[in-house]
């Protein structure tokens, strides 16, 4: 199964140049429409859900391999290519800012191409809100999304969004890669990570496997919890987390005794009280009577804020556990794939023009072969395997692809 999930990368600010920009779209079409002619559009679509060949993707187009425009620029690219080549049957949705906005209105355009159905559109339009959500709110892992983009194709899509962190200048890719959980779609659904960094803590994980017990609590608590109890807990909870408090006052016959904590705990960065709005949402809350953590969290005006205050209460003043640790893995080095053209601000060397030109003449040809007939499109995937084969052995060997 492919690889989804998560990237971080240095936050850079700067553009493409108009002539590089050019050369980009012409590789991103060619590897495009390679991809979809031997295998599939369904597979291109798997295959950007895999963070390090996105990653590589990007490379072997000549963007930066460090950079967080390797997801802006790169996906900018693809729906540019994707757009005015409906034959390819795959478009992306959605993009930086408020173009993310448009993901719904672009659904019903694809439909109208006859990439996806109809039934495809509303379920892409679900999963994307869902996306947003989860890692905006579900996971406070210090990033706040600015860029959401959707890639689709009939029978697949892929969601694509990115935050940034203004006090470490890091931006951090997510992955979403169809089909979700039927049941909890927000559990675990990055199904790999990838990042060049790990923090030690995070103000939680939402998504964890490991805080499938809070997943469970906090709608309880907000559906059967008066909105003025509840709002008397999250203030407990954050003098608890400020050292202000003791939760003594808790340990009563109605609810299960907590054992006393000694140390806060130092990962938490509680406010020095609930957010305004707070008891407006909790009165909704209330009222919707939610009885999963995806409808709490798609319910209006339940944001970040929102979910850090019920997870202290859940923590502190229940005892419950939740995940802070950072949902991420080590990642796979794609920046051999940085040496097909070279990069936009010279690394590995400055970008080769005539080197793009010969990638771009090769995978026309790889098509149009391809397109023959069975046997010479078996004959081209062995001639594709046996390169993969030679860059693998030279990688192995300590070269340079």
């Amino acid at each position: 199964m492919p690889l989804s999930g998560v990237a971080d990368l240095p936050l850079h600010s700067g553009h493409v140049p108009p002539w590089l920009a050019r050369y980009m779209r012409r590789l991103a079409e060619a590897i495009v429409e390679a991809v979809v002619e031997l295998f599939s559009p369904r597979v291109l679509v798997e295959r950007l859900g895999d963070p390090f060949w996105f990653q590589a993707f990007n490379n072997a187009i000549g963007m930066d391999w460090d950079s967080s425009g390797s997801t802006t620029v790169t996906l900018g690219i693809l729906k540019q290519v994707t757009w005015s080549r409906p034959e390819l049957s795959l478009v992306v949705l959605g993009g930086k800012g408020r173009r993310a906005r448009m993901v719904p209105d672009e659904a019903l355009r694809a439909v109208e191409l006859g990439i996806i159905t109809d039934a495809e559109a509303d379920e892409v339009v679900s999963a994307s809100r869902l996306a947003a959500k989860t890692d905006n709110v579900l996971l406070d892992d210090g990033y706040a999304l600015y860029h959401h983009a959707v890639v689709v194709s009939r029978g697949r899509w892929a969601i694509i969004q990115q935050g940034l962190n203004d006090s470490n200048r890091m931006a951090r890719r997510y992955h979403w890669l169809s089909p979700l959980r039927a049941n909890e779609p927000s559990l675990e659904p990055h199904s790999a990570i990838a990042s060049s960094r790990r923090e030690s803590v995070i103000a939680y994980d939402l998504t964890s496997s490991a805080s499938r017990e809070a997943r469970r609590a906090i709608p309880e608590l907000a559906a059967s919890t008066s909105p003025r109890r509840l709002l008397e807990e999250i203030h407990t909870a954050i003098r608890y987390a400020r050292g202000l408090a003791s939760l003594d006052i808790w340990m009563r016959k109605d609810r299960q005794a907590m054992p006393q904590r000694s140390v806060r705990p130092r990962y938490y960065r509680p406010p020095p009280t609930p957010p305004r709005h707070i008891e407006r949402v909790l009165y909704s809350l209330y009222e919707a009577k939610p009885s999963t953590i995806e409808e709490l969290v798609m319910q209006e005006g339940v944001g970040p804020a929102t979910l850090r205050s019920l997870v202290l209460v859940a923590e502190l003043v229940y005892g419950i556990p939740v995940s802070h640790a950072d949902p991420v893995s080590a990642p796979l080095d794609p920046f051999r794939y940085a040496y097909i053209v070279g990069g936009k601000d010279g690394v590995p060397f400055p970008f080769r023009k005539d080197y793009a030109e010969k990638v771009i003449e090769f995978l026309r040809d790889v098509v149009e072969e391809a397109r023959l007939d069975p046997k010479s499109k078996r004959q081209v995937l062995r001639r594709l395997e046996r390169l993969a084969g030679l860059l693998n052995q030279e990688r192995a060997a300590g070269g340079r692809a």
